[in-house]
């Protein structure tokens, strides 16, 4: 190095990153490769390095490269034997890379996306809210239920997170109790077999009551439903009443009866809950309800391909823990105990500086409508709403009402308030925070924001819940679901309609919190999307089924190849990239289908050109889409490419096992057909059309015929295939009616062509009187119809048309006399 090398300023800086840039710097004003032979300020300058400098440091890591080739030569050797000595192997150092993209997700606590980041490592603790099982589970549910199946399923099998899932069921409800106390009362008046006239009699006295509830409805929802309920009443009380008046046969007024038991059966229960429901105590009567309602439940799920919880909750089986949450809040100061019940202390919650109030919505904090729904019909009455210090505070524990299950605490026989279940539940589970909790858009306040209060206030934390997701609401065709509406769609009424699978992509190609319109244009675009990528893995399939040896499946790889390639790594990474923004499914499915379009047009082209696609390629596309399908919870079962063939009860992978036999009916029908168009034989090549497009699709099997190539053999389910053969005639005959149509015009056409030519030319205008009134030898005309002689211009117009008919006629004449 020229000049001394002043190095002392190395020792000085104890960062490596630092002291590498000061020396690049100090190296840039320098020329430090004046000959072979480093100096010992060099060396001693080198030995303070760990590693070569980056390649942004130019000027250091010329002059790393250039001591570190010199190295072995430093033990006195001249320069002249240096060029002798054992060459060394060059410095190297890690390329610098890119970003990669961090999983987002929307979280309700901030209203934003943020990055996610699990407390404990790899582990994500995740609660999740679940049904009231009171009744059958409808699309609404399954929106939640099936959205965050996805997102787990997403966060488990692509992200690789070890999550640990949980969800309650809630048996212990307002709603619940009424409905199990009504049933039992229904049931108990229809074992008494009451007479006919004693079925009126109470019908009609039921009905005063709910004459008056339906006066003071307002909701306009509620007010249909219930005004629809009277007219049904009100069809079946006419013909009873008139039978009893007319003293009919016993038969026809037990029948009548009957039909009127049936319409009444809601207002009449009502009445009887009113009259005997207080009398209702047994705890076991309020639990066959939900456990009949959580067994169809978990069918419905079942049926939804939604992946059960690692741990389920029931509030009946929590009662002790919940009592002993409710105590932990009073005595941390936060509860109160009022006439039996324990009430939420929001005010004193607030007022802690460690603790907020109403995390979620805070602008719904007052909100008495959404309070109330909250805390249930049976626990708004006067006396249970003055108890409370606060119009805010919400119950934590309810002193149960005759006709209500009870279980005892400290402050006497009661029950669980609807917020507590979750926060003991979870709390019990999952300890003292998790990383997500999962919900219904609708339940944010009160239900989820009462949770984080009084799960925090026992904990004395402020970080119950880190992420909170909500999948948003679901409409039926632009409105709200209602039964008054009657637009109320089960889970098994959905699937009575559409695959599980069908109903899945639905949801995929929507975000998962915004609002998704359950649609006949909703359901048609995922059944195209399926349609779409299933064609695709039959198409693959086929190719993969081309016999080949060993070594004739690696096929040379030409820019065709080349660039599909790179189109699937671009399409891939898009794909990671929508799911790291949110879980965007419906941006992922998206790129899947530009990707499917894609290989479509390759294989297209290679088809055209008569030569055989890429099968390794083409193999790794339709393995990751397959994979990225099964991620989604869109594809069961252990099939590498595709959707499943046949039921789901099949267990045996029908695909490999019958295929084989297909494929040699396949060639030998192949045979045959080459052997009939050779020989001309119509009645041979009937019969194989017939067996392609009657005969196999019976067994869920296609047959394409394709000019120059075999023939296709491809599984697929029977109701698509009698669909597509279905669709197929209709086309044809559509196609014949034109055909036809088009014929009888042309026919038509002739036959008014030939009448035209019969005419005569001297006749052509004499008819037309309203036109003309004198013509000449010719019969062309000479005047108007008023006497007028015809203007120069009409005359010339008219001799044309005139000459033109002559023309016609001449061509008619001659046609006659060669007899055609």
């Amino acid at each position: 190095v020229a000049g001394s090398f002043d190095y002392g300023f190395l020792l000085r800086i104890s960062e490596d990153a630092l002291r590498v840039e000061a020396l690049n710097e100090y190296l840039s004003s320098r020329s430090y490769l004046a000959g072979y032979g480093p100096s010992q300020a060099d060396a001693e300058a080198f030995a303070l390095l760990c590693r070569p400098p980056p390649e942004r440091h130019v000027h250091a890591l010329r002059w790393y490269k250039h001591i570190a080739a010199l190295k072995p030569q430093t033990n006195g050797q001249t320069p002249e034997c240096s060029t002798k000595a054992k060459r060394v192997q060059p410095p190297w150092s890690p390329p610098e890379g890119t970003d990669v993209s961090k999983l987002h997700l929307y979280n309700s606590l901030t209203r934003t996306k943020e990055v996610f980041v699990p407390q404990k490592g790899n582990k994500v603790l995740w609660y999740c809210c679940g049904p009231t099982v009171y009744d059958a589970s409808h699309m609404g549910h399954a929106r939640s239920y099936i959205s965050f199946d996805i997102l787990r399923r997403i966060l488990k099998d692509y992200f690789k997170y070890d999550v640990f899932y949980c969800m309650n069921i809630t048996d212990i409800d307002d709603k619940i109790i009424k409905r199990a106390r009504q049933n039992y009362l229904l049931e108990q008046y229809g074992e008494k077999k009451p007479s006919p006239s004693q079925i009126l009699q109470d019908v009609l006295t039921a009905r005063t009551p709910f004459k008056a509830k339906l006066a003071e409805t307002t909701d306009p929802d509620k007010k249909q439903m219930l005004e629809r309920l009277d007219a049904a009443v009100d069809a079946a009380l006419g013909p009873l009443q008139m039978a009893e008046q007319s003293n009919a046969a016993g038969d026809t007024l037990q029948n009548q009866a009957q039909v009127l038991l049936e319409e009444a059966k809601d207002l009449l229960s009502d009445w009887l809950d009113s009259q005997f429901g207080s009398q209702v105590t047994e705890n076991s009567i309020f639990s066959l309800l939900p456990k009949y309602w959580e067994g169809e439940y978990h069918k419905d799920m079942e049926a939804l391909n939604v992946l059960p919880p690692e741990v389920l909750t029931r509030v009946s089986e929590y009662v002790p823990e919940i009592v002993a949450f409710v105590k932990g809040i009073v005595d941390n100061g936060y509860g109160y105990e009022s006439n039996g019940s324990v009430y939420f202390d929001t005010a004193n919650f607030d007022s802690c500086p460690a603790h907020s109030y109403a995390k979620l919505v805070p602008e719904a904090v007052g909100d008495q409508k959404a309070l109330q729904e909250g805390e249930g019909d049976l626990s708004i009455s006067a006396d249970r709403l003055s108890e409370k210090r606060s119009q805010n505070d919400f119950a934590l524990w309810k002193a149960s009402k005759p006709g209500e299950p009870s279980w005892d605490s400290p402050w006497g026989k009661g029950r669980p308030g609807w917020h507590i279940e979750c926060s003991a539940m979870a709390g019990s589970i999952l300890g003292e925070s998790m990383d997500i909790h999962g919900g219904g858009f609708d339940l944010r306040f009160p239900h989820h924001d009462n949770e984080l209060a009084q799960s925090e206030a026992y904990f004395e934390n402020d970080h119950w819940v880190r992420y909170f997701l909500h999948a948003g609401h679901l409409t039926i065709a632009g409105c709200k679901m209602s039964k008054s509406l009657k637009n109320f769609i089960t889970i098994k009424d959905a699937l009575a309609k559409h695959t599980a699978r069908q109903l899945r992509l639905a949801f995929l190609m929507h975000s998962w919190k915004d609002t998704l319109d359950y649609s006949n244009n909703t359901m048609e675009s995922a059944i195209q999307y399926e349609r779409f990528i299933n064609e695709f893995f039959l198409n693959v399939k086929d190719i993969l089924r081309s016999p080949t040896d060993i070594t004739g499946q690696f096929e040379k790889w030409e820019a065709e190849e080349i660039e599909l390639n790179k189109s699937f790594y671009e399409k891939k990474t898009s794909v990671h990239e929508a799911l790291c923004d949110n879980i965007d499914t419906r941006s992922a499915l998206e790129e899947m289908r530009a990707l499917v379009g894609q290989s479509n047009t390759y294989m297209a082209a290679r088809r055209s050109a008569k030569l055989p696609p890429n099968r390794m390629l083409l193999q790794s596309i339709a393995l990751y889409l397959t994979d990225m399908l099964k991620t989604f919870g869109a594809i069961e079962g252990s099939e590498p490419i595709g959707f499943r063939v046949g039921g789901n009860g099949q267990n045996a992978d029908l695909e490999s096992t019958v295929m084989p036999y297909l494929s040699v009916l396949s060639d030998f029908r192949e045979d045959v057909r080459k052997i009939a168009r050779e020989k001309k034989v119509t009645e041979l090549l009937r019969l194989c059309d017939e067996l392609r497009d009657d005969t196999l699709p019976e067994l869920g099997v296609r047959l394409e015929d394709r000019d120059g190539l075999p023939t296709s053999v491809k599984l697929v389910d029977k109701e698509t295939l009698l669909k597509e053969r279905e669709e197929k005639k209709k086309m044809e005959d559509e196609k014949k009616k034109k055909k036809e149509e088009a014929a009888r015009k042309k026919q038509e056409q002739e036959m008014a062509k030939l009448a035209k030519m019969k005419v005569k030319p001297s006749e052509m205008f004499q008819s037309e009187t309203d036109k003309y009134s004198n013509f000449d030898e010719t019969g062309f005309p000479m005047h108007d119809a008023e006497g007028k002689e015809l203007s120069k211009g009409l005359a010339k117009k008219l001799r044309k048309l005139y000459e033109a008919q002559e023309k016609l006629y001449n061509e008619y004449l001659q046609s006659t006399q060669n007899g055609s």
